[in-house]
């Protein structure tokens, strides 16, 4: 056993290095630095070996760090009405019933469980032990610390925060088993990354029992809570046993992993295949315009189904969600006051919420597979005065998409500002309307913006810059740090419109001097 873990890590390490290596050689600033032998060069991959036990670490617990801030303890405090101790534990039962089947070890088909069990003939009954095992681990440790900190934060016993980590592991254990005795039974074997209807609608039944209920005081003594997650540990047992003696882990690794070789070429083509279908074949669809402008029109009115479609989804639910509000006001006068505190001070909130609705990246995704892709064979399309032109155009566009849901936001605020008691400054109105409109602007801004210096994709339609990711991934910590933040809406109003307008500027110059460098089909 121990000798196959060791195996695993090594073969799971190498190809994690092999990933942060070529993420680094797509780095602008460390492509000319790095040799070509990058993959040869010892201390390269002893830095990319640390980078790699880090990751461990981080998938360790900074992701739980975030589960519990973002899942549990931030939705939590909005539910002052149930107990604090019944509603943790009640918010965090229903997720780990979710996570017990959604993510899981044993039935993930994943590259390294291919190399180890099909290309290096592992042992598939000890491979998947040991890995399972290490994961279960790998959960109750992430757990602990943090259900203690926030547990105890509310006043749930020492001896239960303890014990919920191995509750978790036990449930995970309870639906592999169930898993594998269906598999003797019927012979079908689950596949996380192909769950079934039935399993998504499980989970959004779960997510409406964690969260609708304590919003409205409803949540079961603390006695029956500690049962329900106690109840996990004598399951877990009994079904380690069955995990442990299952005999067919063979035939189960070997359907899962029979299509991972195939299985990145299938999802590249069904999401080129996606992308086609969402252009209009309607041949009536004609423009009067001329140059980048016709080239655009055309693009906007062939793509209307997966650009303007869910923009006025979007618009249509945040303007349900205000007048529900206003007329929540209006039958229960005793929310204005809190209502009137939120808008005033939780500007820097939305933020976040129009990081998440912003369509740059589907924009932008559009824009590659189904022009750029083919247009950038071409010299003329990557001339300096071309680039900046079509960049200008296709900026007033995406600016428009995101302006519809930004304006229904800001204006509803506005209304939810005056009919919960309004405010001594009548600035605020106004600056609530521009500022969400600023923050849909500066996030058009940004997607294009980084589209163009960084162009991600290569000539096969598949995302391949490291650099891209991480300022994807640092604009949405900055975004998450800013939601935090609680100011009054006339000071960070007038900075977050300043802002937007500065980085606007300076955006249009960066791409004139860089994208016509940059602005290219990667190899």
């Amino acid at each position: 056993m121990l000798k196959t873990l060791r195996l695993s890590f090594a073969l799971k390490n190498a190809y994690r290095v092999n990933a942060i290596l070529y993420s680094l050689k797509q780095i602008p600033l460390l492509k000319r630095l790095l040799p070509a032998s990058l993959y040869q060069a010892k201390g390269l991959k002893i830095f990319a070996n640390v980078l790699s036990v880090l990751w461990e670490i981080v998938s360790t617990f900074v992701f739980k760090l975030f589960y519990f801030l973002l899942m549990v303890c931030g939705s939590q405090a909005f539910y002052r009405s149930a107990p604090s101790d019944s509603a943790f534990l009640h918010i965090l039962l229903c997720l780990t019933l979710i996570g017990a089947y959604m993510n899981t070890s044993i039935f993930n088909p994943t590259r390294d469980k291919y190399y180890a069990i099909i290309l290096l003939r592992m042992n598939a009954r000890a491979y998947t032990l040991v890995n399972y095992g290490y994961a279960l681990l790998k959960t109750a440790v992430g757990f602990l610390p943090f259900v203690l900190l926030f547990g105890i934060q509310r006043d749930v016993p020492l001896w239960l925060c303890i014990l919920i980590p191995l509750c978790v592991a036990g449930a995970k254990l309870a639906v592999a088993a169930y898993s594998l005795r269906d598999y003797e039974k019927s012979g079908y074997v689950r596949n996380e990354n192909k769950l079934q209807k039935f399993a998504w609608l499980l989970s959004a039944v779960l997510l409406a029992l964690a969260y609708l209920p304590p919003a409205f005081g409803i949540v079961l003594p603390f006695a029956a809570y500690a049962a329900l997650w106690l109840i996990w540990l004598p399951l877990g047992l009994v079904s380690l046993r069955r995990v442990t003696a299952f005999r067919y882990y063979p035939e189960i690794t070997r359907e899962l992993l029979s299509q991972v070789v195939t299985q990145m070429d299938t999802v590249k083509k069904a999401a080129k295949t996606a992308s086609e279908k969402a252009i209009s074949a309607d041949l009536t669809i004609v423009s009067r315009k001329k140059g980048f402008e016709y080239l655009n029109e055309l693009f906007i009115k062939r793509h209307k189904k997966i650009l303007w479609r869910s923009t006025l989804r979007i618009a249509a639910v945040c303007a349900a969600l205000c007048c529900a509000t206003l007329l929540a006001m209006v039958f229960i006068p005793g929310i204005k006051s809190g209502v009137n505190e939120m808008v005033m001070t939780w500007l820097p909130y939305f933020a976040f919420i129009m990081y998440m609705l912003n369509r740059g990246t589907g924009f932008t995704r559009a824009l590659f597979m189904n022009c750029d892709h083919s247009l950038l064979t071409y010299s003329f399309y990557k001339q300096p005065r071309f680039v900046l032109k079509l960049f200008a155009i296709r900026l007033r566009e995406i600016m428009k998409i995101n302006a519809l849901p930004a304006a229904v936001i800001g204006l509803g605020l506005a209304l939810l500002l005056y009919a919960s008691g309004g405010t001594d400054t009548p600035l605020d109105y106004a600056v609530l309307l521009v500022s969400v409109l600023a923050m849909s602007m500066f996030f058009s801004t940004h997607y294009l913006t980084i589209y163009y210096l960084l162009q991600p994709y290569t000539a096969g339609t598949e995302l391949k810059s490291g650099t891209y990711r991480i300022i994807m991934s640092l604009t949405y910590v900055v975004c998450y740090i800013v939601m935090n933040l609680r100011l009054p809406i006339l000071g960070f109003g007038l900075v977050c419109i300043a802002f937007c307008l500065l980085y606007s500027a300076a955006a249009c110059i960066l791409v004139y001097k860089f994208a016509p460098r940059t602005f290219k089909l990667r190899t």
